[in-house]
């Protein structure tokens, strides 16, 4: 039973330099047609199931005003909801308010997640960001004040020209607003962004994994339990886990991803196209081997990697009898115990390698 849902909301004030996700400049007359549709194709695919997480993202949802947000939390008040249910939003500190915040708790948002990146000028002037770091200050502040506590802060690293230093002045900063998540993301120089057309070059990869290496000192007193995200005990992710477990999920909106009944489906990232009602893009069917392999790329992501006994019960296979992975436990890329097979933290920054070299020794 589905009991996960993204809802996307495309809309930013401006157009950030490095970002491939599916955004468009905002417009409210755009939004108002949006809604319309979103709510559309809220009505012909939920099937009422009660939800354990909520994740509103984007974009920047903080972009739509009083009025949108408004609409937007009455379209979404049709999804039923467990009584722990998580419902996130996500939200950049030079489009938020009181007022926004005040909302979103009397609509029952819970975890708020803030887009800082860096808190260097000029990293964010080519970035093509606006942030004021005592704005950044008083809205974390009065977040905790009206008891929304559960908030992560992005990181992004290995700007070129950045220096190791300014990554630890920007960990010390988030760490000083004493928050209980931090998710950390290097530069990634995605075709169609301005950083790729303008041919920003790439910095070394020994100096992406020594500020990947320097990151995860600074944060020794958080739980690492996943390659990119950082947590206080409780204070992980349950909607983002959904995703590295495998779970199905729903997902409404402009570009929006879901997986349900064995399918991975994507929506239509043109605006015309789904104002239009013509939603989905692609779909991709799931025979057993697909469904193993996405179960090993996704769960080895965390600290507690695959759970040989949960993947007996969903494929009704062993996982060794599926993947020979003795000589990578023997090199020391992968450990086990009764139950689990994980990549060990010092080799995380490795990751991708080791789950491939796994899924090649696939057994025939």
């Amino acid at each position: 039973m589905v009991k996960n849902c993204y809802v996307h909301i495309p809309f930013c004030k401006q157009i950030c330099s490095y970002c491939d996700f599916c955004k468009v400049f905002y417009d409210t007359g755009y939004v108002s047609s949006y809604l319309n549709s979103l709510e559309q194709e809220i009505k012909k695919n939920y099937k009422g199931e009660v939800l354990d997480t909520l994740y509103i993202g984007g974009g920047t949802p903080s972009s739509l005003s009083l009025a949108e947000l408004e609409r937007l939390f009455s379209i979404l008040s049709v999804f039923k909801r467990s009584s722990s249910c998580e419902v996130t939003i996500e939200a950049n500190f030079d489009s938020i308010t009181k007022e926004k915040l005040n909302l979103f708790q009397l609509f029952g948002v819970n975890r708020i997640s803030f887009g800082l990146e860096t808190t260097h000028q000029w990293i964010l002037d080519k970035m093509g960001r606006q942030l004021d770091l005592d704005d950044v200050v008083n809205t974390i502040s009065y977040c905790k004040e009206i008891g929304l506590s559960n908030i992560n802060v992005d990181l992004m690293y290995a700007f070129p020209g950045e220096t190791v230093e300014e990554v630890v002045e920007d960990v010390s900063f988030i760490q000083s607003l004493d928050i209980p998540h931090i998710s950390t993301y290097s530069l990634i120089l995605e075709e169609h962004t301005k950083l790729y057309l303008d041919k920003v070059p790439s910095i070394l990869e020994e100096e992406d994994a020594k500020m990947y290496e320097v990151i995860c000192s600074e944060l020794s007193n958080f739980c690492h339990y996943e390659i990119s995200n950082f947590a206080k005990d409780g204070y992980f992710s349950s909607h983002n886990l959904c995703y590295w477990r495998n779970r199905e999920y729903y997902g409404f909106g402009l570009g929006a991803s879901g997986y349900l009944d064995d399918v991975r489906y994507s929506n239509t990232r043109s605006m015309t196209h789904y104002l239009q009602g013509n939603v989905r893009y692609e779909e991709e069917k799931l025979g057993l081997r697909d469904k193993m392999e996405y179960e090993v790329i996704l769960n080895l992501r965390t600290k507690w990697g695959i759970s040989k006994s949960q993947f007996f019960s969903c494929y009704h296979k062993s996982l060794n009898e599926v993947y020979d992975y003795s000589s990578l436990v023997k090199d020391g890329y992968l450990k086990e115990d009764e139950d689990f097979l994980f990549i060990p933290e010092e080799y995380w920054y490795l990751s991708n390698e080791v789950i491939v070299r796994l899924l090649e020794e696939e057994v025939v």
